[in-house]
């Protein structure tokens, strides 16, 4: 635990201490020294700012999230499981697929406005993408022994969805599930920036367009805190879910 916790907090405070260090005597108005940058930080993020702007942040973050999970994963399923399916849907995900989320904000103000609906679908078209082709991926990989043994022995419909195909591709899943929270998190901050009132990516850009330049700063720190929080969150779920699967490849490089 000591360990995995050295690791973890190692490379993080050297970097802090030496951006400490480095930008001691900055005289740079849009660099200031990281001293200046910890009291904005104190001062600006109380608990009724939280409230105010992160954690309205991380609803529509949550929302998009799940709505893309459950949708990637759905989807993802029916596509691997029917090679017809598949072959049909291919290009068409590869299409929207190349498109950048970030491109598509305005064409989603005209049909859904400004309001938060707006913002999670933003998440939603970024996020879905990872978790839908990791699934599809996962799908087609599964073991063609265990695939024709419960052919055989009739298991079919629902419970070959629950006991051979979600197992067998849930490590891919997961792989798509990680890739999407990274993304989430950037097009939660895009979104906000447009026609928002609150939120992270909101408060940013209004410390930026009014030369605040500390909270500024404070605020791109207290983002890369939540992203790091929420990763370690996923970690141990993912490794919480998929114990099973971890335990086999430690015990298959112990072998």
């Amino acid at each position: 635990m000591i360990k995995r916790l050295l690791l973890v907090l190692g490379l993080p405070v050297v970097l802090f201490a030496t951006w400490y260090a480095a930008s001691a005597n900055s005289e740079n108005f849009y660099a200031p020294p990281l001293r200046q940058i910890m009291v904005a930080f104190a001062d600006t993020w109380t608990p009724e700012r939280l409230r105010t702007d992160v954690l309205p942040s991380l609803a529509r973050l949550g929302a998009g999230y799940l709505l893309a999970a459950v949708l990637g994963i759905a989807l993802g399923v029916a596509i691997g499981m029917n090679p017809r399916l598949r072959a049909a849907f291919e290009p068409v995900l590869e299409f929207f697929r190349a498109i950048p989320p970030p491109v598509l904000v305005p064409v989603i103000m005209l049909f859904a406005g400004i309001g938060n609906g707006m913002k999670v679908i933003v998440i939603v078209t970024g996020c879905v993408w990872p978790v839908l082709l990791n699934t599809v991926e996962g799908v087609r990989a599964i073991d063609g022994v265990l695939s024709d043994t419960t052919r055989a022995y009739g298991v079919t419909g629902a419970a070959r969805l629950r006991y051979l195909v979600l197992p067998s591709a849930s490590p891919q899943i997961f792989a798509g599930l990680r890739q999407a929270l990274s993304i989430a998190i950037i097009l939660m901050v895009i979104s906000e920036m447009f026609a928002a009132s609150n939120g992270l990516g909101f408060t940013i850009v209004q410390f930026q367009r009014s030369f605040a330049i500390p909270e500024m700063w404070s605020g791109i720190i207290l983002l890369g805190l939540l992203g790091f929080l929420l990763a370690e969150l996923f970690r141990l779920g993912e490794r919480y879910t998929l114990a099973w699967y971890h335990g086999l490849r430690d015990a298959q490089r112990r072998s």
